[in-house]
């Protein structure tokens, strides 16, 4: 299957050329130097549309381009930008469905990239409802429905990918690292290159559907889902795809927490000045899952995307921290007698920020519930002042990881 395949991707790799340039592939030396092996990176973000989803989009729409010039497709983010951009390429009318919460920032996009050639429609407030309406428009207008990734078109066009990194590197590396939702990228990936190198799919923890599909045998759906990672949290992975990745195995798929994503985030950010969406984040932070059996090696790591709204930095930050322990919230049993809270205050060490403290309401007639929200530059201070506040004889609830709670008051 792996030769006639890749004649395939390598001929759709060809004719993107008209349309669009490779995208870069970077040896990244801080990766390298963590992980004592040859890491570079394959940089999706830096696309015309900041996401290899234009690959999958132009290889479909090319191959029925006359017989169809409506096209229509269900995405609240990159699927949706790669069919515009796409659309008005080829000079062909694109609906494209979204749901009426996605953010401003992706649905102007999406217009600015389809201009005249594609109208957008606001429609449900889940992507379930969306895509149901998508599919009802396309089959009254006898449109053509653009998959996201469960289309056998749309894999050999995300295959580009890998048919990039093959003549960039001069070589087959000897592990490639890249995130999976769909599926898509990964079984296009898989099928251009079959058993010439190794393998890391990586899932974000909130949206696991590969690996439940390679445990049980076939997609399922694992509903529900952690959306924050929304490039890659899909709650069914396809079933094309699937009959790509079904052999893969179980150790090879990982599963990478969401909070943990936000601090590849922030370091690309900060240190490389790369921009980086959650998904895009993925393969990265996975390298330090597989640091023993890279060593050594030449790696590529896929960055699938970079369209990141700077709204989320704050939330991204915030997750970063609680994750690495640099920040936490409680909620204090505080007595109400004068000298209470400078008794409290002088716990706290040399290192120790107040960044949130709310009086929330007297739980008794002498103690009163503070939330406070607490931040430090290493870890092991959180130790000692709670040390302290034990000591002292104060009543306090550590609410950092509960995310029922958080969502009320943090």
């Amino acid at each position: 299957m792996t030769i006639p395949f890749r004649h395939s991707a390598d001929a759709a790799t060809a004719a993107m050329r008209e349309v669009f340039p490779k995208t870069p592939l970077m040896r990244n030396e801080l990766l390298s130097a963590r992980y004592e092996a040859d890491i570079w990176l394959k940089r999706e973000d830096l696309s015309p549309v900041r996401s290899y989803k234009l690959r999958g989009a132009f290889n479909a729409m090319r191959k029925v381009i006359p017989a169809h010039e409506l096209f229509v497709c269900a995405s609240a983010g990159n699927h949706a930008q790669g069919v515009a951009f796409m659309c008005k390429h080829f000079a062909v009318r694109g609906v494209v469905f979204m749901p009426v919460t996605t953010p401003e920032q992706k649905v102007m996009k999406t217009k600015m990239f389809g201009g005249d050639h594609v109208e957008v429609r606001l429609t449900g407030d889940y992507f379930d409802q969306t895509l149901a309406e998508a599919q009802k428009f396309c089959a009254e207008a006898a449109g053509h429905f653009l998959s996201p990734f469960d289309d056998e078109d749309v894999i050999e066009g995300q295959a580009s990918v890998a048919a990039e990194i093959y003549e960039q590197l001069g070589h087959v590396p000897d592990r490639i690292v890249l995130p999976v939702g769909g599926g898509g990228l990964s079984a296009g990936t898989r099928s251009y290159f079959g058993a010439e190198t190794a393998y890391t799919f990586v899932e974000p923890s909130g949206a696991k559907s590969l690996a439940a599909a390679v445990a049980e045998g076939r997609p399922v759906d694992v509903s529900p889902i952690n959306s924050f990672v929304d490039g890659a949290a899909v709650a069914k992975v396809g079933a094309r795809t699937f009959a790509r990745l079904s052999d893969v195995a179980p150790q090879d798929v990982i599963d990478i927490s969401e909070d943990r994503i936000c601090g590849t985030i922030v370091e690309m950010l900060n240190v490389e000045g790369i921009v980086l969406e959650p998904a895009g984040a993925l393969a990265l932070e996975a390298l330090g899952e597989i640091s023993d059996s890279i060593r050594g090696r030449t790696v590529v790591a896929i960055a699938s995307g970079g369209n990141f709204d700077f709204e989320r930095l704050p939330e991204v930050k915030e997750r970063a921290q609680r994750y690495a322990g640099l920040k936490k919230y409680f909620i204090l049993r505080l007595p109400q007698r004068p000298g209470a809270l400078k008794d409290f205050l002088q716990m706290l060490g040399a290192r120790d920020n107040i960044t949130r403290f709310e009086y929330m309401k007297k739980s008794a007639r002498n103690f009163g519930s503070v939330l406070i929200g607490i931040e430090t530059d290493d870890p092991r201070n959180f130790d000692k002042m709670f040390q302290r506040i034990d000591d002292a004889g104060f009543t306090y609830t550590d609410i950092t990881n509960d995310e029922t709670l958080a969502q009320f008051v943090i």
